[in-house]
């Protein structure tokens, strides 16, 4: 059951992620893009405030105990915001996020290869190398016959 649940489960959240990206850019041409991503975190913090009063663990002491390094997340989630909210209304969802993708799936493949941040190790095959390079191939194609706006 899980085999299926958590792909479709990212799959919902790739989903997201492309409707937020339009939402985010279009507020970003009203308010700012500094503005807007700040908003799209204040809100966010609202929503996960509710969810950890009704759902947390209620550990959140434990965060001054974890290598400094894990608490970086914030910070990269706020650079992609602010790319996302810059790039969208000037490229389009869908190359902003093919772009991103491909940045994670390649860097993803590196943080699995070798186990970096506590990570399982998950090598590399001629496969994953193959489908990575395919990749990269289609990015390319995509922007070749995408004018920026």
């Amino acid at each position: 059951m899980m085999k299926f649940f958590l792909p479709f489960l990212a799959l919902l959240g790739g989903a997201a992620i492309a409707v937020q990206s339009q939402v985010n850019g279009e507020l970003g041409k009203k308010t700012g893009v500094i503005e807007a991503s700040l908003i799209n975190f204040a809100v966010g913090t609202l929503v996960l405030l509710m969810v950890v009063i009704f759902f947390g663990r209620g550990e959140f002491s434990a965060a001054a105990a974890v290598p400094k390094w894990q608490l970086t997340g914030g910070i990269l989630g706020a650079f992609y915001v602010l790319m996302v909210v810059f790039s969208v209304p000037r490229i389009g969802v869908t190359a902003t996020l093919m772009s991103a993708i491909a940045g994670q799936m390649l860097l993803g493949a590196v943080i699995d290869h070798f186990g970096f941040f506590g990570g399982e190790r998950v090598p590399m095959n001629g496969t994953k190398i193959l489908a990575l390079i395919l990749l990269l191939f289609s990015l390319i194609l995509f922007h070749s016959n995408h004018g920026s706006k």
